[in-house]
């Protein structure tokens, strides 16, 4: 089994923190969100992953620091690392024809700006499954069609009258990606582009109309990665997971209290101080950061960021950020000075 994760943009809805950071990095729970996705998807599948391919985009963006955290995430699960580059933003099918060698056999592919939780196994008898997650608006969402064998035999994008409550979430096993792969160089030879961009979708309808199985695969939770109020849901939801399923050390023993107290589910990098302050529920810390005199809760504050004399809840805060201050509700990038 093969996983392909196209990454290449870099998450406009997600500034300032996206301006500094690729959005699949942005730590969430305390691991960037392609980690944690990565890690979910290979639980589903039960399966050994041989490779691991990320699509990256510009080099100057996505450094050699980020070719090194998602190189040691495929070695972590026993898999092959493979970078590749979409040198062009032209869309979701461009950015998996990107990775042409690595586009055989059985693979999922997945689009690192959501996090899951699931429990199902894959239909043999399927082609192809689509991920899938029941809404109750799904007049917002791309939805699938099903007939009466409960395969997917349309993609409706938006729907006006209702067709399904079952969203696409951007997540899609094939038994062979390279059928895919076949149907996607069409698309590019025919420059069949939507908003000027080659979409999976396109492919996936040449697949439907030679007859190959979709069936679906629905998850029990879908947390978007999107923007600051979606994403300080998501941290909350995955805390509250992970405080749970009790597999993960959400704080590190390097942690120092001082006259404070943690409300949980909270996770705290190494090396944190906490000095006279309150923190949770529903927090993330990363290391190396000092709070003092402070309230914090549903909030997700990055690395080496000190923080003082502050009341805040349904903050989101970037790296190596100096904060003193009384605001509440923020969004500070990286390298931010509040005094």
């Amino acid at each position: 089994m093969k996983i392909i994760v196209p990454m290449a943009g870099r998450g406009s809805r997600l500034r300032p923190h996206s301006l500094t950071v690729p959005k699949p990095l942005i730590p969430v729970a305390g691991q960037p969100i392609v980690h944690r996705l990565v890690k979910d998807i290979a639980k589903v599948l039960k399966q050994p992953i041989e490779e691991i391919a990320f699509v990256l985009g510009d080099p100057a963006w996505f450094g050699d620091d980020v070719v090194a955290s998602l190189t040691a995430l495929a070695e972590e699960l026993g898999a092959k690392p493979s970078i590749y580059r979409q040198d062009k933003p032209l869309g979701t099918g461009h950015a998996i024809m990107s990775a042409e060698p690595s586009l055989s056999g059985p693979a999922v592919i997945a689009y690192a700006d959501t996090l899951i939780r699931a429990e199902f196994d894959l239909d043999p008898n399927a082609d192809s499954v689509i991920w899938t997650k029941r809404v109750e608006n799904p007049e917002a969402y791309g939805v699938v069609k099903l007939n009466d064998n409960d395969e997917i035999v349309e993609l409706v994008e938006k729907p006006s009258e209702f067709v399904s409550d079952q969203a696409v979430i951007g997540i899609y096993y094939f038994k062979d990606v390279a059928v895919l792969k076949q149907k996607l160089q069409e698309v590019l030879d025919e420059n069949l582009m939507h908003g000027g961009e080659y979409q999976i979708n396109d492919g996936i309808k040449k697949m439907m109309a030679e007859g190959r199985v979709f069936k679906t695969g629905t998850v029990d939770e879908w947390m978007d990665c999107g923007n600051k109020n979606v994403t300080l849901e998501t941290n909350a939801k995955m805390l509250g997971f992970l405080a749970a399923d009790n597999e993960e050390q959400l704080i590190h023993d390097s942690v120092v209290l001082e006259n404070s107290n943690i409300i949980e589910p909270c996770c705290i990098g190494a090396g944190t101080v906490l000095r006279n302050t309150s923190i949770g529920p529903n927090v993330s810390i990363g290391k190396d950061c000092v709070l003092e005199n402070s309230n914090v809760k549903n909030s997700l504050i990055q690395n080496e960021t000190i923080i003082k004399n502050a009341n805040l809840d349904e903050a989101m805060i970037g790296n190596y950020v100096k904060y003193d201050g009384s605001f509440t509700k923020i969004s500070i990038g990286d390298y931010s000075v509040l005094e």
